[in-house]
């Protein structure tokens, strides 16, 4: 093997990069149970991890990703449980349409409670999240515990947010905490398994925030 052998790229363009990913992603995802709707989240998914296996693990509410436009349109706060989520969210695609993203896991009053009560801060955010996010989009992609405790404020008439994106990653709780978002009759994007992310919950975010620009 000639080792040097300068390797050239198909091509440089940033555009042309993500459209012919695009098309190797379809052709090899194959057939579907996508709707046209859909299959853009799972296809940024797919862009962001190379992992077609969790593309098509990919489970919607029927009603999500239409919440989860207008949502966006309307200017709706995005809640994300890490920083790590709000990071990977583009935020100018968000606030063109007035909305912002908030991550409440590290604020001082959620840490003291969560020392006080001996429980997780990603539990404290989550309840500090559904008295000021109503009707937002909530956006987990680390901890299970986050969206365990939104299902049970969503199921005790607690928390109304318009989408939940349940994207945990892990060991411990997280296909569980998937398998049971899967259950409420509210607009949720999530996926079978243990596989998820930071970077997956924010591809779909940023999916959806492409989805309501193409309506302005």
């Amino acid at each position: 093997m000639d080792f040097k052998t300068e390797f050239k790229p198909l091509t440089v363009q940033p555009r042309e990069i993500e459209s012919t990913s695009f098309e190797i992603i379809t052709e090899e995802l194959g057939e579907h149970p996508f709707t046209p709707e859909q299959y853009p989240v799972v296809q940024r998914i797919i862009h962001a991890t190379a992992d077609f296996e969790l593309g098509r693990s990919m489970v919607f509410h029927p009603g999500a990703v239409e919440a989860g436009i207008a949502a966006i349109r309307n200017g709706n706060k995005i809640v994300a449980d890490v920083r790590m989520v709000q990071a990977g969210i583009s935020k100018p695609r968000i606030e063109q349409f007035g909305g912002s993203v908030h991550v409440y896991i590290s604020d001082p009053d959620v840490t003291e409670e969560a020392k006080r009560l001996n429980t997780t801060r990603a539990i404290l955010a989550m309840r500090k999240a559904a008295r000021e996010a109503v009707d937002g989009i909530y956006v987990i992609g680390n901890a299970p515990t986050a969206l365990l405790e939104l299902i049970r404020m969503v199921k005790e008439g607690e928390a109304r947010p318009g989408l939940i994106i349940g994207l945990p990653v892990g060991f411990v709780s997280a296909a569980e905490s998937k398998d049971e978002l899967r259950k409420l009759d509210i607009p949720f994007i999530a996926n079978i398994g243990r596989k998820g992310g930071s970077t997956v919950a924010a591809a779909a975010v940023n999916a959806l925030a492409i989805m309501a620009e193409k309506k302005a």
